[in-house]
């Protein structure tokens, strides 16, 4: 945790930019490296009727809160990282996980 899935972005352009993503997020989020995982979602985006058009890379970010001041600096820094590879908008979101609901090998976090 956390667990960053990004859409709408070509598999190459996330590969390419992955290191540095998560090298900038385990210094803004401050918590080690093998916390993270990192997931290319294969998307298609479709509007009045045409498929492909309409879409520009969507990144979820799946966490224990860590207060707004944080929230804010890990949107800037995916778009900024993003904005890199593509010419386009960036749209981050975060969910808020409940640490009481999250379980790993059966055991709560």
């Amino acid at each position: 945790m956390p667990h960053i899935r990004v859409r709408s972005l070509d598999q190459k352009k996330l590969v390419s930019i992955s290191k540095e993503l998560i090298d900038q997020m385990e210094a803004l989020i401050k918590c080690p490296r093998d916390y993270f995982t990192l997931e290319y979602v294969h998307s298609t985006f479709i509007m009045d009727g045409v498929e492909g058009a309409g879409g520009y890379p969507h990144v979820e970010v799946l966490w224990f809160d860590r207060g707004e001041s944080v929230k804010l600096q890990v949107a800037e820094a995916i778009t900024k990282l993003v904005k890199t590879v593509v010419d386009d908008d960036v749209c981050v979101y975060f969910v808020d996980m409940d640490k009481a609901s999250y379980f790993e090998n059966g055991q709560h976090y």
